[in-house]
């Protein structure tokens, strides 16, 4: 046997998991390949994915016949991440200053908030108080990751004024 094998690909699209990673075999990305013989093995030269790797991937798949012919055929393979990012809260107390304004940043409220990527976003729905705060307020947490995944959590800042009043 002389005449190699007809490779045929097919382009997939995987999702991550939980631990940001994500395996394929060969027959995943073979669509129908076909050989006048017996074909003894598909190679697909990658098959480990991670958050590195999202978006498209240029995948070969060589196709091997009993003859020792070879073919050869491109395949995108299209690594997505569609798991949302876990929000971890902490509730806090903050102290208005002599001017009756206080602020928080995001991370403040963060407890260990965490995604199977790296490279989350934190936003507060609120980070201003004043004097009109004083007292508890619900503030949400939103932990967006790089793909758009969002999730949230609320936390209670407990607005404080501590500052004596000036004759």
């Amino acid at each position: 046997d002389n005449q190699p094998p007809v490779a045929l690909c097919l382009n997939i699209t995987v999702n991550l998991n939980a631990g940001g990673t994500v395996t394929i075999t060969a027959s995943q990305i073979d669509g129908g390949s076909t050989d006048n013989g017996t074909i003894v093995s598909l190679v697909a030269s990658q098959t480990n994915f991670n958050c590195s790797n999202l978006g498209p991937n240029n995948v070969t798949l060589t196709v091997t016949d009993d003859g020792g012919n070879t073919a050869q055929c491109p395949a995108v393979v299209t690594v997505v991440d569609n798991i949302a990012p876990t929000a971890a809260c902490q509730n806090i107390t903050i102290q208005l200053n002599g001017a009756g304004n206080a602020s928080i940043v995001a991370a403040d409220i963060n407890n260990g908030s965490s995604d199977n990527c790296p490279g989350f976003t934190l936003s507060a729905s609120q980070t201003s108080f004043t004097c009109a705060n004083v007292g508890a307020n619900t503030v949400t947490l939103t932990v967006t990751d790089a793909s758009g995944n969002q999730s949230t959590c609320d936390a209670t800042v407990t607005v404080v004024d501590n500052v004596d009043p000036a004759i």
